[in-house]
């Protein structure tokens, strides 16, 4: 866990901080923030999702059905718990629901899943497998899930009372984001087959290596722009990420008998503080941005308990129950 924290979290808060004091200092202004942002948006990000998501086969998707059922349905049934959470019980509108969704309601596998996971399983292939179908459901699904619900909110807010807005006009606009289409462009791909020459990786690596850096740069210096908020909201996005996510993933893990060690791993996933692409997408369309910030940061900071008192309740959970997948 000392390994994990020294080169996984800690690096996070490294660049954040320097974000943070570059902003305070005059350097950079919540402006600048968005503009990165919109490049990491834009092109880093779907880069790095494309280049993750066309490498796997439709072989790996295959291996564990358990997998693949049981991280899909709670994923998404812990983004749009979020989601309704939210909208309901704060009364939040529909655009800064699907943000907080998109932030508390999924993990931040394309940042750390291998950061994190490696270190403690190793680098076999049933690592990499995990970190690919949760980064696929994800990237792939759950992203243009709250960019159209965004998209939605944003055309009611825009369209006069007794208007109903075109229920199609969010889905096209978010299908539209690079974000949204290359990782579902690169599962396509993979299910017809088609092999990623390992020559274009230079192409889309270069520019996808920005990805993590650029956007924990940009969330110091938007972090520096607004107040800190340690308001029930954050809490609560906290709560429904640390325990609720991975609580639920160890549940129904066990219940269908998931394999011990991919069981493991997808708790731990679940662990994962809230997704960076949320955050990014809140500063791009100025949504839910002090808040969404607020909670990203006070989830990492929680994450470095998190993750080992996660591991270790699987692991009496198995012991307990003499559990075998």
């Amino acid at each position: 866990m000392l390994h994990i924290i020294l080169y996984a979290i800690v690096p996070i808060f490294v660049i954040m901080g320097l974000g943070y004091f570059s902003g305070k200092a005059g350097a950079f202004s919540g402006d600048n923030a968005r503009v990165l942002n919109k490049v990491v948006l834009n092109y880093a990000l779907p880069a790095a999702l494309f280049v993750a998501i066309i490498k796997s086969n439709r072989e790996m998707l295959a291996v564990d059905i358990k997998l693949t059922i049981v991280s899909f349905v709670v994923l998404i049934a812990c983004f749009f718990l979020v989601y309704f959470v939210f909208k309901y019980l704060y009364k939040d509108s529909t655009a800064e629901s699907a943000v907080s969704a998109l932030i508390s309601g999924s993990p931040t596998i394309g940042f750390l899943g291998f950061a994190v996971l490696e270190p403690i399983f190793g680098t076999s292939a049933s690592v990499a497998l995990v970190i690919a179908i949760v980064s696929i459901e994800v990237n792939a699904i759950g992203i243009p899930i709250g960019l159209s619900l965004l998209n939605a909110g944003n055309a009611a807010a825009k369209t006069g009372a007794g208007k109903k807005p075109n229920p199609w006009k969010p889905v096209i606009n978010a299908l539209e984001q690079p974000v949204a289409w290359a990782p579902i462009l690169a599962v396509v791909l993979v299910l017809f087959g088609v092999k990623w020459p390992a020559y274009l990786d230079p192409s889309f690596t270069l520019i996808a290596g920005a990805n993590a850096s650029v956007a924990v740069f940009a969330a110091g210096i938007t972090l520096s722009s607004v107040k800190v908020q340690l308001n029930g909201q954050v809490w609560m996005g906290t709560f429904l990420k640390l325990i609720i996510m991975p609580l639920s993933l160890l549940v129904v893990g066990m219940l269908v008998h998931m394999n011990p060690l991919n069981l493991k791993m997808l708790v731990v996933c679940g662990a994962l503080p809230p997704a960076f692409s949320g955050i990014i997408i809140a500063s791009r369309y100025n949504c839910y941005v002090a808040t969404g910030t607020s909670s990203l940061a006070v989830s990492t900071l929680l994450f470095m308990a998190a993750c080992p008192l996660w591991i270790w309740l699987t692991d009496k959970a198995i012991e307990m129950f003499h559990y075998v997948g």
